[in-house]
Parts: structure tokens; sequence; C-alpha cells
């Protein structure tokens, strides 16, 4: 008899034991793959929502650098990971709307390999000058590249990517043809762009922006359908008379494959870690627009943004193995 209330207890005590662990979340990490090396802006942005994660999904959330191959390297493990929803992206748009139009041989499909969780945040992009060219507005400046067909160049932080497109956009839409020089990473570029090596850059607001204040380098337009909300003094390329606009955007996925229910799971907690102002400030001090969305409307996003980029990937003839 004694033996049999014992043993009772114990199963009671086991069943109570795992009745928690199943209240508190799995005590397995998620892992978030972020294809940048640490300290940059998707890399900061990713540690910060790992950490509001944890609280949401209440379970451990950490973030693993995969650099290299422009994102690629990280894409292709995560295709390669079960869809159990404990290997996830955070990557920024170029992969799923860009790459497809700009390389020959991608490792992955956008449309088919990944499942969308959810979008992150938005950013703009900028056009950013140095001492190299004269003073003035944009049209000033094209007015000058115009003149010096042979110095009119704009760095970025690589070939392939949308800083590049935008370059020929504009190019395009002025009748100034601009040559593209890629760097290995934004911040070489405008290191040489500050330095007078190079006349202009073309990209994402943060660096150049806090650059500016020191007066080594002037942003001269961005490139959203509206102002920066970040640099409210500065016209868009719209408003300067460029019919070119483009922004881009930050979000999570996980492999294809995942169940409805992991993905609204991990959606909902997506959901409730965007409401924190913490991860709302931390992703604002990288000149990105915290802004959430179900993976229904960002596989929509997807598909619109990949159909917008086709015409102007196509006609610059870049491609790239």
């Amino acid at each position: 008899m004694v033996r049999s209330t014992i043993a009772l207890s114990l199963a009671g005590l086991l069943a109570l034991s795992v009745s928690s662990v199943h209240a508190q979340g799995s005590t397995a990490p998620v892992r978030i793959l972020v294809g940048f090396a640490a300290g940059g802006a998707v890399d900061s942005v990713g540690r910060a929502l790992a950490e509001r994660l944890r609280v949401t999904l209440k379970q451990p959330v950490i973030v693993e650098n995969r650099p290299g191959a422009n994102q690629r390297l990280a894409l292709s493990e995560l295709k390669r990971s079960a869809p159990d929803g404990q290997t996830l992206v955070l990557s920024n748009s170029a992969p799923f709307t860009v790459f497809p139009h700009a390389y020959k041989k991608l490792e992955f499909d956008p449309a088919k390999d990944f499942t969308p969780i959810g979008r992150v945040a938005t950013y703009e992009l900028c056009l950013a000058v140095g001492p190299k060219v004269p003073a003035g507005g944009i049209k000033e400046v094209l007015m000058w590249a115009k003149a010096h067909p042979s110095e009119a160049s704009y760095g970025t932080s690589g070939p392939g990517n949308i800083s590049h497109f935008l370059g020929g956009m504009i190019g395009n839409a002025t009748g100034v043809q601009l040559q593209h020089v890629p760097y290995k990473g934004g911040s070489p570029a405008l290191v040489d762009l500050a330095g007078g090596q190079i006349p202009m850059i073309i990209d994402t607001i943060y660096e150049p922006m806090e650059m500016s204040k020191s007066g080594k380098v002037r942003i001269l337009a961005t490139t959203g359908e509206r102002r920066s909300p970040f640099l409210p003094n500065v016209p868009t390329l719209r408003e300067s008379g460029i019919n070119v606009s483009a922004d881009a955007y930050v979000a999570l996925y996980g492999p294809a494959g995942m169940s409805a229910d992991k993905v609204q799971r991990l959606s909902k907690a997506l959901s409730e870690a965007m409401q924190s102002p913490e991860l709302q400030k931390r992703i604002q001090q990288f000149a990105m627009t915290h802004s959430y969305s179900t993976p229904t409307e960002l596989a929509q996003l997807q598909a619109t943004t990949l159909a917008q980029w086709e015409g102007p990937i196509k006609s610059s003839g870049f491609s790239a193995d």
C-alpha cells in the first residue's frame, strides 16, 4: 500500500513537471541566423529581437552570425534546417526581392524554400556626396556629373544589391550615366567619400547620417515615397524631380514546410515582441522604422517587391554567378 502511494505520488510529480515545462515553453534554443558579422545593423536588431522573443516564446533564443556571400550562406543553412521552428533567419529584403533577378545561380528559391514569419522593420536609402563635388543640391551635382563623365561614379556596399541598381535607375531617369564602384561594405565606401576619393555613394541612411553631422558628407536625397522620419529636412528623389523610389525591409523567415501552428506561434510571439518600446528604440537607432506584418502580408510584400525589381535589374545588364 505504501509503495502504491509512493508510485502515485511520483507519477503525479512527473506529470506536474511535464506540465510545467509545457507551460514555460521548450528548453531547446531557437536559433536566429544573421548573414552579417556581429555589430552591424541587422545583427544588432536581431540581438534586441532575440531578447524580447525569449520572453514571448518562453524559451531561449540565440543569434548566430553566418557572414559571407551577401547573406546567402545563412539562407542556405536555413534551407537545410528542419522545419521545426527552431532555426530562423533575420535578413534584409535583397535576397528575396533582388537576388533572383541578379544571380544566374542562386542556391535557393526565395518563394519556395522559406516560410515568411513576419516583417520587423522598413528602411530607406540615401544618396550622399563628399568634398569631391561642388556645393548645391542633387540637380547641381548631376549637372557636375554630366560635365565630368570620367569622374561621375558612386560607391555602394557591393555589387548586386539595392544600392547598386538604384544608381542605374537614377542614371536612366536623368540621362546622367553614373559608374558603379562596389566596395566590400558600406563603411569603406563612406570613408572614401569623406576623403574625396569618390564623389557620391548610395547606401542605407544610418552611417552617412552619422557622418553628415560633422559636415564631412552631405545627404542630398532619400529614396522612399515619403521623407524619412530620421531626415525630415532632406527631400526624396521624387521631390527632387527624379522619378525613382525604393525602400527595403528586414524580416524573419523559417525554412519551407513549417506547420501552420508553428508559424502561428512564432508570428504571435514576434507581434508581441514588436510592441516592446525597448526593441522599437533599438530599431530606430539604426534609422529603421519598426513595422510588423503577418506571414501573409510579408509573402505578399515579397512577391510585389520582387516583381518591381525585375525591370530595373534586367535593364542594368548585370548578372552575377
